[in-house]
C-alpha cells in the first residue's frame, strides 16, 4: 500500500469487536500517534474556538482538523508556510488533517461554481475570486505541512436526484486521480473521499473506486447534511472499504451517529458539535445533555458531571457557569468547551476500551439508553439556540432566542 512509503507513517488493526465491525487501532504521524476510533475537534481558522492549545492536550485531544479553503483565504497559505506549517504557526504540536475545501463546495454553494477542472469560489471575505482545482488543494495543504491531506471532492446536498449524486461522485472520482497524481509530500498522508449521497449502491460503487487507487486512507464525506437516521445508517453499512486503511468519517459528531458509525468500522471523526454547543450553553454528559441557561441550574451547585476531570467540574458548579452564561462572560464558553473536549475523549477512551474487550454492542446499548432517556435531556439540537442580550431565563426544556 502506498500508505507503507510515507515516512512516519502507519496504521495497524489491534483488535476487533466481537459482535460489530468496530475496531481499534494506532495511526502513527509524523507528529505523534493516534488511539482509534479518534474523535478530532475541528479548528477551523487554525484554531479550536475558546481552547488553548494546552487546553486541548490537557482535554486529551488526540489531532485537530483544519480548514485548507478558510486558511487559504486568511492569512494565506504562504504566511502559514513561511511561519514553519500550521503546527509552528498556532503552537500545536499533535497532529493535523486538514480538509481539502470540497465541503465549502456544498456550504457555500452561493458563492462557487463548479466544473470539470475545478471550482470557482467568490470569497465570502471580500468577494474576489479564488479558483480551485485539485491540483491546487493539494498545493495548499503542502504548504500548511498537515500530517494528512485530503483530496477536492464534491460534496452532493441532502436531498438531490440520484443522477445528481452519481454525477457528483464520478467527479470526484476524476479528482481523486489528479489528486493522487500531483502529491509529492513524503511526511504528508493523502486520504481519498466516498461520495454518492444517501444511495448505498452509488456509496458502494465509490468505496470500491476509490479503495483501489493507492490513497494511504479513505474519508466518506456527504453525510451529517440533513439525511434521516435511516440514511445514515443504510450509507455506512453499505462500505466495504480496504481493512488495512485508516478510515475518517467526515462531519459527524452527535454522540449516538458516532457510536452507530464506529460499530459499521470507521477509525477517526470530526465535529464542530462539541465547542459549537458549548458556546451556547450546551453540555454532553454520560447521563444526557444540559442546556446551562435553563431556570433549574440557577442553585445547582454540583458539577456538570461529577467524575469529569475538566477544570469545569473540578473548579466550577453548574449554577455558576449558567451565571456565566447569562452574565455574557467569555469564561462561560471557556469553561463548556474545555468540558465538552474532555466528554468527547474520555467517551472514545471507553469505547476502545469496550472494544478492545469484546463488548462494544453492550457499552453502546447501555451509553444510549442513559445518554437518550435521562431527565437531564432538554431538547438540545445541534445547533443551540441561545436567547438573545436582556431576554429572560429560559424555562426548563424550552431552548429559545437566535442561533448561534
Amino acid at each position: 500500500m502506498r500508505g507503507s512509503m510515507r515516512e512516519g507513517f502507519g496504521f495497524r488493526i489491534h483488535a476487533n469487536d466481537s459482535t460489530t465491525r468496530a475496531r481499534t487501532g494506532v495511526l502513527e504521524t509524523p507528529h505523534g500517534r493516534v488511539e482509534t476510533p479518534a474523535f478530532l475537534p475541528v479548528g477551523t481558522a487554525a484554531t479550536v474556538k475558546a481552547a488553548t492549545p494546552a487546553d486541548l492536550e490537557r482535554a486529551g485531544v488526540p489531532m485537530i482538523l483544519c480548514n485548507t479553503y478558510h486558511l487559504a483565504q486568511r492569512p494565506g497559505s504562504e504566511v502559514v508556510r513561511r511561519a514553519g506549517g500550521l503546527h509552528a504557526f498556532m503552537g500545536w504540536s499533535r497532529p493535523i488533517l486538514t480538509d481539502s475545501g470540497g465541503f465549502q463546495v456544498f456550504s457555500l454553494s452561493s458563492f462557487c461554481e463548479v466544473s470539470e477542472e475545478g471550482v470557482r469560489f467568490r470569497s465570502p471575505l471580500d468577494g474576489t475570486m479564488f479558483w480551485l482545482t485539485p491540483e491546487e488543494a493539494i498545493r495548499l495543504q503542502q504548504d500548511l505541512g498537515s500530517d494528512i491531506a485530503l483530496q477536492l471532492d464534491v460534496c452532493s446536498p441532502n436531498p438531490c436526484p440520484k443522477d445528481q449524486a452519481a454525477e457528483a461522485m464520478r467527479l470526484t472520482h476524476r479528482w481523486a486521480e489528479r489528486s493522487l497524481a500531483s502529491h509529492n509530500a513524503s511526511r504528508q498522508a493523502l486520504f481519498g473521499i466516498v461520495q454518492g449521497g444517501i444511495y448505498p449502491d452509488l456509496r458502494s460503487e465509490s468505496a470500491e473506486h476509490i479503495g483501489r487507487l493507492g490513497f494511504d486512507g479513505i474519508a466518506v464525506g456527504g453525510l451529517s447534511v440533513g439525511e434521516e437516521k435511516s440514511d445514515l445508517e443504510a450509507v455506512l453499512r453499505s462500505l466495504s472499504l480496504p481493512d488495512a486503511l485508516p478510515r475518517h468519517l467526515l462531519g459527524v459528531g452527535k454522540p449516538e451517529d458516532l457510536l452507530l458509525a464506529i460499530g459499521e468500522g470507521m477509525d477517526m471523526f470530526d465535529c464542530v458539535i462539541p465547542t459549537r454547543n458549548a458556546r451556547g450553553a450546551g453540555v454532553f454528559t454520560f447521563a444526557g445533555r444540559l442546556h446551562l441557561r435553563n431556570r433549574k441550574f440557577k442553585e445547582d451547585f454540583d458539577p456538570v458531571e461529577a467524575d469529569c476531570p475538566c477544570p469545569a467540574c473540578t473548579q466550577f458548579s453548574r449554577a455558576y457557569l449558567r451565571h456565566l452564561f447569562g452574565a455574557r462572560e467569555i469564561l462561560a464558553s471557556q469553561l463548556a468547551t474545555l468540558h465538552n473536549l474532555t466528554f468527547f475523549q474520555r467517551l472514545f477512551a471507553r469505547v476502545r476500551e469496550a472494544i478492545s474487550e469484546g463488548r462494544f454492542g453492550i457499552f453502546r446499548e447501555e451509553f444510549l439508553r442513559a445518554y437518550l432517556e435521562s431527565a437531564a435531556d432538554v431538547g438540545m439540537e445541534e445547533d443551540i439556540l441561545i436567547p438573545p442580550p436582556g431576554a429572560p431565563d429560559v424555562p426548563d426544556g424550552t431552548p429559545r432566542g437566535g442561533m448561534l
